[in-house]
């Protein structure tokens, strides 16, 4: 079975979606990845790989719209990393799919209104069982560094863990995007490095899951199997 990461929110518009397909993006220069859309009424992410594919905006992406995650992890089992992009609102589904991922990221905004319910969801994953370490939080949509460590500041507080960087609030990630890029294939350098430090950060979890599922081969100095 693959590595799961699910990105999760309670509310739409912090970045759910955006840092989906950049982890998709960034992912697949290297491993067998694929991105389940379980958002059929938005179907954002399926549009997006729409656009990449007809403007030959990108290196190939995998993405494929599944109405349930049980139907999308069943159909995944030959891969290294599933992703899933869940819809915007935290329901039953969530706590299945959060109960199932290696890795839970919700993303959120600086404000109030994008903060209290972040933590409020994290808070009711750990109570429903869901492990505090599989949890972390990725800033988006920031206009300013001091907004940036005030949000993280709020977060850690709270007791969950940050990705290291921010994503600020630009135009010209939703030009990519619409052109059917990531936000790490901008055509400003500043911005495509900004965004690659969260990416970056994020990706290194995800390789340490998989290296972490490699069995070492050696007891007592003796190769098994030898």
């Amino acid at each position: 079975m693959p590595i799961i990461v699910s990105f999760v929110s309670q509310k739409g518009g912090v970045g759910k979606s955006t840092l989906a397909r950049a982890l998709l993006a960034v992912a697949a220069h290297t491993m067998e990845v694929r991105l389940a859309d379980l958002d059929p009424g938005q179907s954002s992410v399926s549009a997006w790989e729409k656009v990449r594919e007809r403007n030959d905006a990108g290196s190939p992406c995998e993405v494929v719209a599944y109405k349930t995650a049980a139907e999308a992890i069943a159909a995944s089992a030959d891969l290294e990393l599933l992703i899933i992009d869940t819809p915007a609102r935290a329901t039953r589904e969530t706590l299945y799919i959060a109960q199932r991922s290696h890795l839970v990221v919700q993303p959120t905004g600086p404000s109030a209104d994008d903060l209290r319910p972040a933590i409020l969801t994290f808070h009711e994953l750990v109570k429903a069982g869901v492990p505090r370490d599989r949890l972390v939080m990725a800033i988006c949509r920031v206009l300013s560094e001091a907004e940036e460590a005030a949000t993280r500041a709020y977060v850690e507080a709270a007791g969950y863990e940050v990705l290291a960087g921010a994503i600020p609030e630009r135009i010209a990630y939703r030009e990519a995007q619409n052109r059917g890029q990531a936000i790490t294939e901008t055509k400003l350098a500043q911005l495509n490095e900004q965004a690659d430090e969260l990416m970056e950060a994020l990706l290194r979890k995800v390789t340490h899951e998989i290296q972490g599922r490699v069995q070492p081969r050696r007891r007592n100095g003796v190769e098994r199997g030898s």
